[in-house]
Parts: C-alpha cells; sequence; structure tokens
C-alpha cells in the first residue's frame, strides 16, 4: 500500500485510538461499579479534568514522574 494508508500509518494510528482509550475506559469502568453499588456520581468528568490537570502540574514543577503521579490520584479524588 501506498499512500495515506501505509502500514506505518494504520499502525501508529491504531496505537494512538489505543492509547487515548485507556483512561476512558478505566473511567467507565469505574463508574459502572460504583452505579452497581448505589452511587450515582455524575462529576467523573471534572474528577477526570482535575487528576489530569494536577498530574501535570505537579510533575513539571518538581521534575518527578511519580510525585506527579500522587498529585494527579489526589487530584482526582
Amino acid at each position: 500500500m501506498t499512500g495515506l494508508f501505509s502500514e506505518v500509518f494504520l499502525s501508529a494510528l491504531l496505537f494512538g485510538a489505543v492509547t487515548a482509550a485507556i483512561p476512558l475506559l478505566l473511567a467507565g469502568l469505574g463508574e459502572q461499579i460504583s452505579e452497581k453499588a448505589g452511587v450515582l456520581n455524575i462529576g467523573i468528568e471534572g474528577m477526570m479534568l482535575a487528576g489530569a490537570y494536577l498530574g501535570f502540574v505537579g510533575a513539571f514543577y518538581s521534575g518527578s514522574l511519580w510525585l506527579g503521579f500522587l498529585t494527579g490520584a489526589a487530584g482526582g479524588t
């Protein structure tokens, strides 16, 4: 195949789609488990956004990946 739909392009597209979908799948799984337990959580998008933002800021300013992960988890909770 030549042109736009080469093997390299299609494999990179598939890898990018899976990489982008994993956080959404994990959030959806957590929401489904909490709803099965009887808890209605309508703010899951805000929790994801706060966790992502604070994780980036924590990792950027501290220079530590682990501290960024911990600040992201704290922001999500």
